[in-house]
């Protein structure tokens, strides 16, 4: 079954009490049961729920896993993966990384004597520089959140294998419409399916999949166990995404390639940070493991300070200033002061990630509306 097929019908049975096409919103709570321990294979919703297997079924044929796991959010989801290292072990991970993520890895796990490394992993000899007896898992996301960093997935997963580490990939600025990362040799995918999978800003989900069946049934205990789950609405209303998921991909990277040129020939930006550039570090990369470039742009303003950041996503009428990305309509987020803001300035600076660079998601209205949009707001 081909990728646009499987948005439709992978993973899914029709509901076996009317066959109703739609998955069924099974808003309960608990289940009968005939006698005590003899059911039909649900108990109780936080365990299972036939609306969120659905979704879980769904998310691991898209990825080509065999097994999926959904989560309350995509931190949830991360929470639930990092609970399954013990004290002592060592985690690497991308220098540029969500906020969130970093937060998670700072001030919660690392004072239960979790050590992690943050390094630059455009070059694979940055991690090879970090890899001791302890570490455990190497930690990416591809393209990078916001410096859109290409890391080259199947190296690091040859690597990952030859020191019998863990590789998980962050794949949610991708989709698996763009990049499939277990076919590249990945152990792990997470996703925030609150972004490009659920793709209507009305959700907030996250996801795992996983082709090992011990690791998947050590995750499924943690998320019964820790209790993360998303309810049978938040299921349902991905569901219903996925189904638009290869058509909306198309369009977002269409629009993105249109933009990212666009603000690369207006004189009055510095710089413009989207992977399908022929000059962007690591291009032949991301020509090699994606379908095309994804919807996200960055870009510094030439007159690079935050006063000029700030009054261009003033100006914005139907750009959005918010955070989160990968819906249908576009977004303008400031990373320094919204998604990153939980990372110290010092560190940001690390990566790139300066005060005055603006994020964009773009959604899939008229490109030519939004162009007209980014020239008046920048002016």
């Amino acid at each position: 079954m081909k990728f646009n097929t499987k948005t439709i019908h992978g993973g899914q049975i029709l509901d076996p009490a009317y066959n109703s096409v739609m998955t069924p919103i099974y808003q309960t709570s608990t289940y009968a049961q005939s006698s005590p321990g003899k059911h039909k294979g649900y108990t109780y919703s936080r365990t299972h729920n036939p609306t969120r297997t659905n979704l879980e079924n769904s998310i691991a044929s898209l990825e080509n896993g065999k097994y999926g796991l959904a989560f309350s959010s995509g931190l949830a989801a991360t929470d639930a993966l990092l609970k399954t290292l013990n004290p002592g072990d060592e985690v690497i991970s991308t220098i540029d990384l969500y906020g969130g993520s970093y937060r998670l890895f700072k001030t919660i796990f690392q004072k239960y004597d979790i050590k992690f490394h943050f390094v630059n992993m455009e070059d694979i000899k940055n991690i090879e520089d970090k890899i001791t007896k302890n570490t455990r898992l190497i930690w990416i996301e591809t393209p990078t959140n916001p410096m859109m960093n290409i890391i080259d997935i199947k190296s690091l997963a040859k690597l990952s294998k030859k020191n019998k580490i863990l590789l998980c990939v962050d794949n949610t600025f991708a989709s698996p419409y763009l990049q499939r990362p277990l076919e590249l040799g990945a152990d792990i995918i997470i996703h925030s399916a609150t972004k490009y999978i659920a793709g209507h800003s009305d959700v907030i989900i996250g996801a795992i999949v996983i082709n090992n069946k011990r690791l998947y049934e050590r995750l499924s205990f943690i998320q019964n166990a820790s209790g993360a789950t998303p309810g049978p609405m938040d299921s349902f209303l991905t569901l219903r995404g996925i189904k638009t998921l290869h058509l909306r991909m198309q369009r977002h990277s269409e629009n993105a390639k249109k933009i990212a040129y666009f603000l690369k020939r207006n004189p009055k930006i510095g710089k413009v940070y989207w992977p399908g550039f022929s000059d962007h570090t690591n291009h032949k990369i991301a020509k090699k493991q994606m379908k095309d470039f994804g919807g996200i742009v960055s870009f510094i303003p030439k007159q690079s300070n935050f006063k000029t950041a700030k009054k261009i996503t003033e100006n914005l009428k139907l750009f959005t200033v918010a955070v989160s990305l990968g819906g249908v309509e576009s977004l303008c987020c400031h990373p320094a002061s919204m998604t990153h803001a939980s990372i110290s300035p010092e560190d940001r600076k690390k990566s790139g990630l300066v005060d005055s660079l603006l994020r964009l998601s773009i959604g899939i209205e008229d490109v030519d509306d939004l162009i007209d949009d980014l020239k008046q707001a920048i002016g």
